[in-house]
């Protein structure tokens, strides 16, 4: 799952993309208020298995003591290759294989009717001849724009660059204001680099050794297809350029902190902060008006700054002539295309082979007009029955939050009103918006691929921009109806479900209660525990970053805290390479608090009766295999070790392990002393 900060979504392209809109806000319940009855099942029978966990794929000469991971998944691990053209393969890629597929079909009856713009899109980018036949020209006028920038020119060019989609040194959006959220603000995050974080050039070890050579022929072999001469020189200087980049900016924990990152100032504080750079010209040229900004981390700025002014002209040309490539690579000639794979899929995640062509196609219309695919998607695919059951669930799992928010020990009575008032003001979305983008001012031409892309660049830029100095826009989703994921915004108050992970193993109405609360029920808990979570609690009920809770509440919440992230950093899942459990602290704490809340609301369903023992198994055995199963995924060993780096997320293994803090999976699976898993009362980790 996803959580939308300033720093996470400062990671992502500066122009955001196609954003969804939202439902009404849920109902506040109260802490005696009782559970709302699971819906009624019908005599349908489950997706998965005899009840809607697939036990073929259990390794039962495990115990669950040692591995609930391999218990609950180990054959299904061993027998399940993951495919050619990806990094890695479980829950999550079978759900998304699948919406492709359906998504494909409704491109395909689209393709022929000249009046869609979906399907004009669609087969502009199947006519991989025509692609071919351009070979560069498209993209040409761009590129001698770069070849001829002077550093007098360059704040211009890269705000043009921004609009056109094209990283560069800073990445930046329009979002609310953290502390006035019902303000938009223009806000901006460090960027420069290639490779995904800065200790892939800073840390010295054999794997990023490797990748630091494959990355610098990467660099070289872009060169050279743009037709650059001594690319071989070039690319090395460019490489040592953004290594000084990477060695000003913030680490990665640094800049997950909302309350570091929360920097405001006008530009003539930034002007006077990071000397040497146009920041003037450059954020009045993307559209920018007003003064104030968020600047994440100023002192990276100050070093980015200083290190453009000092470069040679050449080396930060070359350096946007390879971004340019890149960020264009999926609609410029397959040369192109597969030199980008050859290093971001294959040397950095593992993945062999690119994906047919009518798959990137899919995802490239699904990901530039998102909103006009997802339309038909849920008349089609989204069925009223799955959101009033979904209904349900939130309301049963918001209710034992609440319920656990008036029982916690270490938390004030005074903080315990404003955090069941912050849960009583959530939001939340299931399946799709009720309201849809407008995409009328956006050309979409069957015979212009690479205009496509960048009108589509353009038009979510405008969009964004546009957005400054109007009303906030609660009504927008940051996902697709077609994304299997789901997200907690903080500055919504908000948690958001989207269609396509409404589905078995997640979810599935025929399949026993404890599978949907260990499945689904958990993703609703993790998400709205975000809004608790190490970052997500700075944000009080109306979305606000503020200091709402006492000294003894913050000092017991970071002791339980500093011993999850203590418990993570001990897993080694690499020779050598271990998590980072501060920087997984988030997503850790969600997996926590997101199952021990759905173990509550899947008691509470049942009315105080007891569940019924189904193919010899208990009803709190099926809710923690409903919670192992939606983690069942393999990797490539690259795409792990790039995870490690870059991702919030813990790998699938330890995420099924998370239930090794709740004492109720010790009484369901007996679980004992000595086991691998086994952790002493006072070393398991409560917080929620």
């Amino acid at each position: 799952m996803i959580r939308l900060t300033h720093s996470s979504r400062l990671m992502a392209t500066a122009a955001l993309g196609a954003l969804l809109l939202g439902m009404a806000p849920a109902t506040g319940l109260a802490a005696k208020e009782k559970p709302v009855a699971p819906a009624a099942q019908t005599a349908a029978k489950p997706a998965l298995g005899t009840f809607g966990f697939d036990a073929t794929g259990m390794d039962k000469t495990v115990q669950p003591g040692d591995d609930f991971y391999a218990f609950a998944n180990g054959t299904w691990a061993k027998n399940t290759p993951i495919p050619a053209d990806k990094s890695n393969y479980g829950m999550f890629t079978a759900l998304g294989d699948l919406s492709q597929e359906r998504t494909r079909g409704i491109l395909e009856a689209a393709k022929g009717d000249p009046n869609s713009m979906i399907g004009r899109a669609y087969a502009a980018y199947l006519d991989g001849a025509a692609v071919e036949a351009k070979g560069l020209a498209p993209i040409q006028p761009w590129l001698n724009k770069v070849r001829a920038v002077d550093k007098a020119g360059l704040a211009a060019l890269l705000a043009e660059a921004d609009r056109n989609g094209i990283q560069h040194f800073f990445g930046g959006y329009v979002g609310q204001d953290d502390k006035n959220p019902d303000v938009y603000i223009y806000s901006m995050g460090q960027s420069g680099l290639g490779m995904p974080d800065r200790d892939f050039y800073l840390k010295d070890n054999e794997r990023n050794a490797k990748l630091q050579a494959a990355y610098v022929k990467h660099l070289e072999n872009v060169l050279t297809l743009a037709g650059e001469k001594d690319a071989a020189a070039r690319a090395r200087a460019i490489y040592a350029f953004e290594k000084q980049i990477a060695a000003v900016h913030w680490d990665k924990n640094r800049s997950s902190d909302a309350t570091e990152i929360y920097n405001k100032m006008t530009i003539a504080e930034l002007t006077k902060a990071a000397p040497g750079f146009d920041w003037t010209t450059f954020i009045r040229g993307i559209g920018v008006k007003e003064d104030a900004l968020l600047v994440a981390q100023p002192s990276a700025f100050t070093g980015e700054a200083s290190l453009i002014a000092g470069a040679p002209i050449g080396v930060v040309r070359d350096m946007l002539l390879v971004r340019s490539l890149d960020g264009f690579a999926d609609v410029l000639p397959d040369a192109v295309a597969q030199e980008n794979f050859s290093f971001y899929s294959t040397a950095l995640s593992g993945t062999p082979q690119m994906q047919e062509r009518w798959k990137r196609a899919v995802d490239f219309t699904k990901d530039n007009m998102g909103e006009a695919v997802g339309k038909d998607y849920v008349a089609k695919y989204f069925p009223p029955e799955t959101k009033a059951a979904m209904d349900v669930l939130v309301k049963n799992v918001l209710a034992a939050l609440d319920t656990r928010i008036g029982n916690l020990t270490w938390m004030q009575p005074q903080t315990k009103v404003k955090a069941k008032k912050k849960l009583a003001n959530f939001t939340t979305k299931i399946g799709y918006p009720d309201r849809w983008m407008d995409y009328s001012k956006l050309e979409i031409r069957a015979d212009d691929l690479f205009g496509n892309a960048l009108r589509s660049n353009q038009f979510a830029h405008d969009d964004n921009i546009s957005r400054l100095g109007s009303p906030i826009r609660r009504w927008e989703w940051g996902m697709t109806p077609m994304e299997v994921n789901a997200y907690a915004n903080f500055g919504m108050n908000e948690i958001v479900f989207p269609a396509a992970i409404l589905q078995p193993p997640f979810f599935d109405p025929n399949a026993d209660a404890a599978i949907n609360y260990g499945g689904i029920g958990a993703v609703i808990g993790h998400e709205i525990s975000h809004h608790f979570d190490d970052q997500g609690a700075k944000y009080d009920e109306n979305g606000r970053l503020a200091d709402w809770w006492t000294p003894a509440d913050v000092a017991a919440f970071e002791a339980a805290g500093k011993a999850l992230i203590a418990q993570y950093d001990a897993y080694e899942i690499l020779p050598g390479e271990h998590l980072d459990g501060t920087f997984t602290l988030g997503e850790n704490i969600g997996d926590l608090a997101g199952l021990t809340i759905a173990y509550d609301a899947y008691k509470k369903s049942l009315g105080g009766k007891s569940a019924p023992v189904i193919d010899g198994m208990t009803g709190d055995q099926r809710f923690f295999l409903g919670w192992a199963q939606v983690w069942r995924r393999n990797y490539r060993e690259q795409n792990l070790s790039q995870r490690i780096t870059t991702d919030t997320h813990s790998p699938s293994i330890q995420r099924a392990w998370v239930s090794r803090n709740l004492d109720a999976w010790y009484k369901a699976y007996q679980v004992k002393e000595g086991q691998k898993l086994y952790l002493a009362p006072k070393d398991r980790v409560r917080i929620w």
